[in-house]
């Protein structure tokens, strides 16, 4: 710490404040790190402590107590063990959720909208908040596509494993006959990048596009004139905001998204070829299926990369996602190596 405490105490420190904001940033999640582990060291002694005490007199109402602190500090040890792993450039940044809805109407758009709520749900368990960018929603129900901004700590590194297709289920309950309909919907993850990150995009390449916004309205979208499209034709990747009255700010909004998702394809790129180099590629790839949420005939979500279940999907769906996201982590380290430069 002592090495980071003389940079933040530079005096030109702040002569470039996005920069110096990244670094407090950085030393903040480092100090929380260490007063986490320190935490977590003193909470294991005193099981351990206590348990000793309890079996030597016999005590058994209070040794399962020791116990059941001792099962709960380990799933924590086990949680900072693999966010210790979380490493890569960008893994400490906020991140965007991208969700658009497939084919299939109603159905899809439902679905998409179902997912908007579970990755809102995740934020909100674990102390992160949401900030809506753009909404396009359903002609009957749902959304057709939708943009969050999910900030806190090491919020890219715990969901970039989501990014892929999502499939579902179920009794449609826009279904007369009440059949079982199959609904998939796209989740792509990409992070916040500041100016730490260089991403060269050249005015030539971007056609820029204002509108009407249109969505949900209330806190989430202002019907204004001021909507703004951008299209990077060398990539065709298009991104939009719609979430300030001002065109200015949903430019320079739509500007940082778009730097967010180069930066990612290029992560993606670096991947594959670390993957290809392990000979250890799996069929399931950037844009595939990733995951099933079963409804009916029976009741299971189940990740198709590393086999991972859980027969709550009322769970999952109100954002129990840590299990799912630790093992694809796990997964993601142990394929790759480690994560990505």
């Amino acid at each position: 710490m002592e090495e980071l405490n003389i940079k933040v105490e530079d005096p030109k420190l702040w002569d470039s404040p996005r920069a110096a904001e990244s670094l407090m940033r950085e030393r903040t999640r480092l100090e929380d790190s260490i007063s986490d582990y320190l935490s977590l060291e003193r909470e294991f002694e005193d099981a351990v402590d206590l348990a000793e005490i309890c079996d030597e007199e016999g005590d058994v109402e209070t040794l399962d107590e020791a116990e059941n602190i001792l099962e709960t500090v380990s799933l924590r040890a086990k949680k900072m063990e693999l966010e210790c792993l979380l490493s890569g450039e960008a893994d400490g940044n906020d991140c965007y959720i991208e969700i658009h809805a497939g084919a299939g109407g109603t159905e899809s758009q439902d679905w998409a909208e179902m997912l908007l709520r579970m990755y809102v749900r995740w934020a909100a368990k674990s102390g992160r908040e949401v900030v809506w960018i753009e909404e396009s929603e359903g002609e009957e129900a749902g959304i057709k596509s939708v943009t969050i901004k999910v900030m806190g700590p090491l919020s890219y590194g715990w969901l970039k494993t989501e990014s892929g297709v999502h499939r579902l289920v179920r009794i449609s309950p826009y279904d007369s006959n009440a059949r079982r309909h199959t609904s998939f919907a796209s989740v792509w993850v990409f992070p916040v990048i500041d100016e730490t990150i260089y991403v060269q995009i050249e005015d030539k390449d971007l056609r820029i596009d204002t509108y009407r916004a249109s969505g949900a309205g209330g806190q989430h979208v202002n019907r204004t004139d001021s909507a703004v499209r951008i299209t990077h034709l060398p990539s065709n990747i298009v991104v939009q905001c719609q979430a300030e009255r001002s065109q200015h700010r949903n430019r320079a909004a739509a500007m940082s998204v778009l730097r967010s998702r180069l930066y990612e394809a290029e992560l993606q790129r670096r991947e594959q070829e670390v993957e290809a180099l392990n000979s250890q590629k799996t069929d399931i790839g950037w844009g595939h299926q990733i995951r099933s949420y079963v409804l009916q005939p029976y009741r299971l979500v189940k990740d198709l990369r590393t086999n991972f279940e859980h027969t709550n999907p009322e769970a999952v769906l109100d954002g129990d996602l840590d299990d799912f996201m630790a093992t694809a982590l796990a997964q993601r380290v142990g394929v790759l190596g480690e994560d990505p430069p």
